[in-house]
């Protein structure tokens, strides 16, 4: 379970946010990959290097997973930002041979690929279209990375990329919301089934002379669905993004993002993962917000929020190195501090 959102500023540009769910241990940190950064494709054999091989263009912060070179979530110098979120049920990779193997990369590489290649979605676009994402398995993970990828760039345009029964499928999404399965398409197409739902509040109704008030505030989102299934999750997210968007566009967008981020956290115990299911490891647990990350792209501040510590932990990217030789790793930490009040 994954959930994301943009939220756009007054000059077009955005602030991203997005959560992060699994019922294992993601073992996640930030990392910087520096200019120039060699990234070895993996080929459709599982084989490091086996595939299209690259040096990255730009230098990218994120959230790393398993201890490795892989980030599940980014943002770049130029201000594009992307996330990889599950999409176990649909995702159905490239199947390339010969020539067209060397020439493709793993499903969990397209983070990479993406950000330390592009500025612009239009250049995501042009440049996917050009390789292949292959089903090569990952060993930490137990298996093929099942995901989409949701991308954002400074002029506040976005696109998901996807890849449905073996073909690379691009979507616009103005709204900029993403979650997991059903993939894009079907997601933007259920919006009009709720299109009654409305911020504002509804006016009481008069049936023969008696009057009718809603129980409380809140009346105009009544029917929003509150569970965790992605539909649902996505329902939300563009509700909320749309509401902060349109009724208060004066504050501070991080800030906002935040609060709109609490929305989507799912306490530990309310999603039990069977212990046959590979995205807990193998072991029976529960489904949990282990991370959250906000990327502010016309600062280039990225943020992030796990779920050992309640604080927020600020990266500004251009305060770091970015021709640094090797890729660095930053702990998020693992606790909480609380202002005492005198």
């Amino acid at each position: 379970m994954c959930t994301s959102f943009t939220l756009k500023e007054k000059d077009g540009s955005y602030v991203y946010g997005r959560t992060t769910e699994f019922g294992r241990d993601l073992q996640e940190a930030l990392m910087l990959l520096p200019r120039n950064f060699s990234y070895p494709g993996v080929g459709p054999d599982s084989v490091p290097g086996s595939g299209l091989n690259w040096v990255g263009k730009y230098a990218v912060i994120g959230i790393n997973v398993l201890g490795l070179d892989i980030l599940l979530d980014g943002m770049n110098e130029k201000g594009l930002s992307a996330g990889l979120l599950n999409l176990p049920n649909s995702a159905d990779y490239q199947k390339p041979v010969g020539t067209d193997g060397k020439n493709s990369i793993a499903s969990y590489q397209m983070l990479n690929y993406a950000l330390s290649n592009f500025a612009t979605v239009e250049e995501v676009k042009a440049g996917f279209a050009k390789i292949f994402v292959n089903s090569s398995i990952l060993k930490a993970w137990n298996g093929v990375v099942k995901c989409h990828m949701t991308v954002h760039d400074i002029q506040g345009k976005s696109i998901v990329v996807e890849y449905l029964k073996g073909e690379l499928v691009i979507t616009d999404n103005p709204i900029g919301v993403m979650t997991n399965d059903p993939p894009m398409p079907w997601q933007l197409i259920n919006i009009g089934n709720y299109i009654n739902l409305s911020p504002l509040e509804k006016d009481p109704i008069t049936v023969d002379g008696e009057t009718f008030a809603p129980p409380s505030s809140g009346s105009g989102l009544h029917g929003l669905p509150g569970d965790f299934l992605s539909p649902s999750r996505f329902l939300r997210a563009f509700e909320y993004s749309a509401a902060a968007t349109q009724y208060a566009s004066d504050l501070p967008k991080v800030e906002l993002t935040w609060r709109i981020l609490n929305m989507f956290d799912i306490p530990p115990g309310s999603v039990m993962i069977p212990p046959g299911d590979p995205y807990a490891g193998g072991v029976s647990g529960w489904e949990y917000t282990q991370v959250s990350s906000v990327a502010d792209a016309k600062n280039l501040i990225y943020y992030v929020r796990n779920f050992k510590s309640l604080n927020i932990k600020k990266f500004d990217l251009m305060s770091h190195d970015l021709d640094a030789k090797a890729a660095t790793s930053f702990p998020i930490g693992d606790i909480t501090t609380y202002q005492v009040i005198q």
